[in-house]
């Protein structure tokens, strides 16, 4: 069999320039997370003294709870303002990674195929029930990549749904809690 080395240290570093993409990817995604927990510190840090100096400001019990009402709400839709920012930081990342895989992982397989195809072309005489296995055992490795990948898509989705499901029950819960705090001030 000819192996073709050329090919190979092609598909090496095409693999080392998708790596170093995804590496990038990973870390924008990561420096997203790091601006919006900065953000959201500020905020809070900033919001805290607000809220210290208006519960100095009350001077009857009344005016307590009514303070303590209009002081949940911000804090509940800056929750839930982060956790939508944080999923979307999250999705978009996994998109990107997902799609540059993907892609990169057809490619790699096309060019393990075709060095592997002009290898089997020169095998020697009597050898065609070791080419068919070799080529059998590609195409069950191709198909049992391409149910991964299914599976982890499939995945992914039920997970986002079921944050999306969960955010929006937490939400009616708290709504529901804060109105019936907003009747009794």
């Amino acid at each position: 069999m000819s192996f073709n080395t050329e090919q190979f240290v092609a598909a090496q570093q095409a693999n080392l320039a998708a790596v170093n993409d995804m590496s990038k990817t990973v870390m924008s995604g990561f420096e997203r997370l790091v601006e919006l927990n900065m953000a959201a510190s500020k905020a809070a840090f900033s919001e805290s003294f607000t809220g210290m100096e208006t519960l100095m400001a009350v001077k009857t019990p009344q005016d307590l709870l009514a303070v303590q009402a209009s002081m949940g709400q911000p804090v509940y839709e800056k929750s839930v303002a982060y956790s939508r920012h944080l999923m979307d930081i999250a999705t978009s990342t996994g998109a990107q990674l997902t799609q540059a895989t993907e892609g990169k992982v057809a490619e790699a397989q096309k060019a393990f195929t075709t060095v592997l195809e002009t290898s089997l072309k020169n095998a020697p005489a009597g050898s065609d029930a070791a080419v068919a296995a070799i080529k059998n055992a590609i195409e069950v490795g191709n198909t049992a990549m391409e149910s991964a990948q299914k599976a982890v898509k499939q995945a992914t989705q039920a997970a986002e749904t079921n944050f999306k499901a969960a955010t929006s029950q937490a939400e009616a819960v708290v709504k529901s809690a804060m109105t019936k705090v907003k009747a009794k001030a």
